[in-house]
């Protein structure tokens, strides 16, 4: 699964990161304070189909409700640091300070956005990930009220498919993601999805 090393100062630059999702690979860390990052290029590779996703009953109830007001690349920090910190059994993450740094620098490029889910003037929970063409890969979700990151996965799809991306890539599935519609695809038919969505452009 891994394919090599970064380099000895463990620092990942963006363009190298750009160029490692075009390939079909992302980074990730042993933990949170391990320095080292490893490259992962899985032979299963999970998506949720834009044109084949499921919002659960419960959740549009609870969107109905309007319980969180979801904002858009407001609090990058605010969502990677919920990401990093973990809660309950995953106190601990694979967040470590390159990808911290690197995903940071993305997003002042423009390349890496957030959805978050606010309450009451806090940050609740929240995702992020990287576009690339009519791509978008998920890195991390947190939440910190039940059903928040939940109905942010909602509002990214809605998103994605409004804006004409064509592929959101959730690196594994889940049985918390297939709930939404995630399935495995096999690494060669994933390559042809990540050729054809890179092949346009999409704005975020």
């Amino acid at each position: 699964m891994a394919a090599g090393r970064a380099a000895k100062d463990h620092r990942i630059s963006p363009d190298l990161l750009l160029r490692a999702y075009a390939s079909g690979v992302f980074p990730m860390a042993e933990d949170a304070d391990d320095p080292e990052v490893f490259w992962v290029r899985p032979q299963k590779r999970g998506i949720i189909p834009l044109d084949d996703y499921h919002v659960p009953r419960s959740l549009k109830k609870v969107i109905r409700q309007g319980r969180f007001e979801i904002r858009f690349d407001t609090d990058f920090d605010g969502v990677i640091n919920g990401c990093a910190s973990g809660t309950g059994k995953r106190a601990r993450t694979w967040i470590n300070r390159p990808i911290r740094e690197v995903y940071t620098a993305l997003f002042h490029r423009r390349h890496c956005h957030t959805v978050e889910a606010w309450r009451e003037g806090r940050l609740v929970g929240g995702l992020y990930g990287v576009t690339l063409g009519r791509a978008f890969f998920g890195e991390s979700m947190f939440s910190r009220e039940p059903d928040a990151s939940k109905v942010c996965l909602v509002f990214l799809i809605e998103h994605l498919t409004t804006h004409g991306f064509t592929l959101l890539d959730t690196q594994f599935t889940t049985q918390h993601l297939e709930r939404f519609g995630a399935i495995e695809v096999a690494r060669p038919r994933y390559e042809r999805m990540l050729e054809d969505a890179l092949s346009g452009v999409a704005e975020f």
